[in-house]
């Protein structure tokens, strides 16, 4: 696969740049970024389907566990499937994704089972990205939970997230009112979609995932792609060095507490133990009956029962 090719694929996600979709810097501009209560804001740009972003769960819950009273996370919906109208990159059909998924899985060590695409393919990730719009207008916080319970139909189920039905179940699931959900959904959500394609272009963003950090002066750093934890951490004390972590309590109760499901790795991120002893506790508490794991042919999720 020539690098050319990799770069005008949108969902050949690279995993060793960890981006889908590749940056292109040269249309930045000076964005004016409204200002925050918290020290410094974050504007997240990702995707519902975008495996890489998927890969950076860990370490972005471990980011709000730390420094949640300090940073504002601003999700921002960046359109990485309009449809299938293209053929680059070796994808011209959803099946092509199916491989690539499973190899997204095993690099990021992330559950993602690719077999959708053969399945029930998405022809688009535009319906997801406007439902998580619409999410937002109800609850932030929600809209949060919706977005997590999309990805784990969509990399773990199998489900096609582009469809109402499985739409509405995560919304369900999320504590959203599903009615009031299609409504905006069919309306303004759709505006606020694309107000944030367009300040993607604005950023010049190209890939997902990309976090722009600011701060109310205006000073910017930004970390495109997964990348380890420390990549994150250090963008926000390069914004405001005077920042203080918090501590947070690493016993199982009270991480499945603040997230009620977790993979492997992102127990292990946010644990602080090592990845195998972190799967081996995660299966005796399976077998005490405390916790469920779902299992995919490329990993597991445990949730809380």
């Amino acid at each position: 696969m020539t690098k050319e090719a990799t770069n005008t694929n949108p969902l050949l996600c690279d995993p060793a740049e960890g981006i889908c979709g590749i940056p292109d810097n040269s249309a930045q501009s000076n964005v004016k970024v409204q200002h925050t209560e918290k020290t410094v804001k974050v504007i997240y740009f990702t995707d519902p389907i975008c495996s890489s972003c998927w890969g950076i769960e860990p370490q972005l819950r471990k980011l709000k566990l730390e420094y949640g009273n300090n940073i504002e996370i601003e999700y921002r919906m960046g359109g990485l499937l309009p449809d299938w109208s293209y053929n680059s990159g070796g994808i011209s059909k959803p099946s092509d994704v199916a491989h690539h998924w499973d190899e997204a899985s095993q690099y990021y060590d992330m559950p993602i089972d690719g077999d959708v695409w053969l399945e029930d393919p998405l022809d688009s990730s535009y319906p997801p990205s406007i439902a998580f719009k619409a999410a937002e207008i109800q609850s932030d916080d929600k809209a949060i939970l919706f977005l997590r319970a999309l990805r784990e139909l969509v990399f773990l189920k199998k489900k096609n997230i582009a469809k109402w039905e499985n739409i509405a179940d995560a919304a369900k699931k999320a504590g959203l009112d599903v009615n009031q959900l299609k409504t905006d959904y069919e309306g303004q959500a759709k505006t606020l979609f694309q107000n944030d394609l367009k300040l993607a272009k604005e950023f010049g963003v190209r890939g997902f995932p990309t976090m722009i950090f600011v701060d109310n002066n205006g000073a910017k750093e930004t970390v495109y792609g997964s990348k380890p934890y420390p990549f994150y951490e250090t963008a926000i004390l390069t914004i405001n060095p005077k920042i203080v972590k918090q501590e947070y309590n690493k016993n199982w109760e009270a991480l499945f507490s603040k997230y009620n499901s977790l993979s492997a790795k992102e127990f292990a991120e946010l644990s602080g133990n090592n990845r195998a002893e972190s799967e081996k506790t995660l299966n005796e508490l399976v077998t005490n009956g405390k916790l469920e794991k779902l299992t995919t042919k490329n990993g597991a999720l445990w949730t809380l029962k």
